[in-house]
Formats: C-alpha cells, structure tokens, sequence
C-alpha cells in the first residue's frame, strides 16, 4: 500500500467534505510533508497525537471561499519511481506551485533542491 498516496487522497477528500482537520497514521516522511504543507501555506498545521502506542497526524485544513490548496498529486508510485537530477527539478506552474522531493539531504521543495544543488525522487506536486 502506498502510504503517501494514502495521505494525499485523505487531505484531498477533507477539502472536499470541508472538514477541520483530517488523521493519518504518522511516519517521518508524512511528518516531512506536513511540515512543507504548512511552510507554504497550503494547511494551517499540524499535530503529532499518540493514542495506544500509535502516533497519528493531525492535519488541520485551510477552509473559506478560496481553497489555498486545488491540486495535490502522487508523481512518484510505488511501481514506477520518477527520480530528476538537478538540472531536471520540475517548475510547478512557472513557480505558482510546488514539487516536494526526496533527496539525499532529506524531504524539501523544489526551490530548496535547486538552491542545494541535489535532485531525487519527485513524490508530488502542489498547486
């Protein structure tokens, strides 16, 4: 099962029902992703709850007449990985959205990875 798509789909199915926040097990590439998700604006942050020695995220969504985040998709799967070098680092809309990686130095944007000089593996893009 990917879990990352799993995230997306679930972030994407709270926008739509306009609920506050949706939960999702936790790891630290989700962390990671959240984390991004709230430094570009696109959620209003996040919590890491513990319940029967489980963790969980808790994403706590943007709401209002203008959704801030309208596309949010799985580039890279499970059965086809989808790897750029630095020269081939996406521009999402011409710089309107972001491409979230996964690098040698760790989960970060696609303005970071240019800005560090590192590709990876593109797991999504945000408009």
């Amino acid at each position: 099962m990917d879990t990352i798509s799993d995230m997306l789909t679930r972030i994407r199915n709270g926008l739509m029902a306009e609920h506050d926040s949706v939960d999702i097990g936790a790891s630290k590439m989700k962390i990671e992703i959240a984390r991004i998700l709230k430094d570009e604006g696109f959620i209003l942050k996040y919590e890491i709850l513990s319940k029967r020695n489980k963790k969980f995220l808790r994403i706590f969504l943007k709401r209002g007449e203008k959704k801030p985040l309208n596309v949010i998709k799985r580039i890279s799967k499970p059965g086809r990985r989808i790897y750029v070098t630095r020269d081939r680092i996406p521009r999402v809309l011409s710089g309107f959205g972001i491409a979230i990686l996964s690098t040698s130095k760790g989960i970060m944007t696609d303005s970071e990875a240019r800005s560090l000089g590192v590709g990876g593996e593109v797991l999504c893009y945000v408009l």
